[in-house]
């Protein structure tokens, strides 16, 4: 985690409490960012996530702790036109057209993009002359995307940026971010396709009951869960004979593909050929970000997000 003081970090709390009645959101949430870092921030539904990106923007006050933006409150970081964001929640106002909303937008900041720079790099350009209440799910959430880009803040607070895209325009989107990461600016974003974070982030913050239980990059997180996992063609073998050999925790099979869980990589290998000299087609990886993800989060419960949802002030959704 890299060490840098208040007036520097791009983000910085100490302590971060926020609860919604007798619903505990954020539980002291200690947290460094620094300019020019490219952050993802996940967990499962009702973690605190939204909850503490709304404390980043200035729009929930916390109960306790401190939090600065380069250095000062949110909100006056909001208003010195140093934060863009795209957020999930709300809906694009009408009677605007698509150029005519990213140039609105664009215009509160002090050093914005060219709009026609940002249309061509969100793949908005040939919607640009569209009423935004005639566009579809996918091509609304490019233009979220397309008013964020163009803001030019130093810091970009991305909100589940590439939900309802497919495929090929998240590619897009991905390129546009890591573009602005280039030019040194720092970005936060959430997401629930663990392959992105995975891939694009230079640091994951992975939080849990609205605490931080892991932070560090993909490959230091992966690492924190020890099983490993060992896949085989070993045809007319029980799972029962598998699950029996040292080291294996557990023992599935696909038509003559076994899968083996591991705690012990070493031992679960050296065993099993030396039990079943027919086996072939052995491959062993490490846990995926979703394995760990999974594992480090533990007994998060769903129903979270509907008792922050009750408890929260005009009904907002919850982190």
């Amino acid at each position: 985690m890299a060490v840098v003081s208040a007036e520097t970090a791009g983000i910085r709390t100490t302590g971060l409490t926020k609860s919604y009645g007798s619903v505990h959101a954020v539980r002291g949430i200690d947290l460094v960012i620094a300019p020019g870092e490219t952050v993802a921030l996940l967990g499962p539904n009702g973690a605190g996530k939204t909850t503490t990106v709304d404390i980043f923007l200035g729009l929930a006050r916390p109960d306790g702790g401190t939090v600065f933006v380069f250095g000062a409150s949110p909100t006056e970081a909001v208003r010195s036109g140093w934060v863009g964001a795209m957020l999930q929640s709300g809906s694009l106002p009408d009677h605007l057209r698509v150029r005519e909303l990213v140039t609105l937008l664009a215009s509160y900041y002090p050093h914005p993009r060219r709009v026609d720079e940002v249309l061509d790099q969100t793949g908005t350009a040939d919607i640009a002359g569209r009423w935004t209440n005639k566009l579809s799910g996918g091509q609304a959430q490019r233009v979220r995307f397309a008013a964020a880009l163009a803001s030019n803040a130093d810091l970009l607070i991305l909100d589940e940026p590439t939900a309802g895209i497919d495929v090929e325009g998240r590619r897009e989107i991905w390129r546009a971010i890591r573009a602005v990461a280039e030019r040194g600016k720092t970005v936060l974003f959430a997401t629930h396709y663990l392959e992105e974070a995975d891939a694009n982030a230079d640091r994951i913050v992975l939080i849990a009951r609205g605490e931080i239980v892991a932070d560090g990059p993909g490959s230091e997180i992966k690492a924190k869960v020890g099983s490993r996992t060992v896949k085989a063609t070993l045809p007319g073998v029980e799972l029962a004979e598998l699950r029996a050999l040292p080291g294996v925790l557990g023992a599935e099979r696909h038509g003559e593909a076994v899968t083996l869980s591991c705690s012990d990589t070493d031992a679960a290998l050296g065993a099993l050929f030396g039990s079943f000299p027919a086996v072939r087609d052995v491959e062993v990886r490490g846990a995926s970000l979703e394995e760990a993800f999974l594992e480090l989060t533990g007994d998060e419960h769903g129903d979270q997000d509907a008792k922050v949802e009750a408890s929260r002030p005009g009904n907002e959704e919850p982190g």
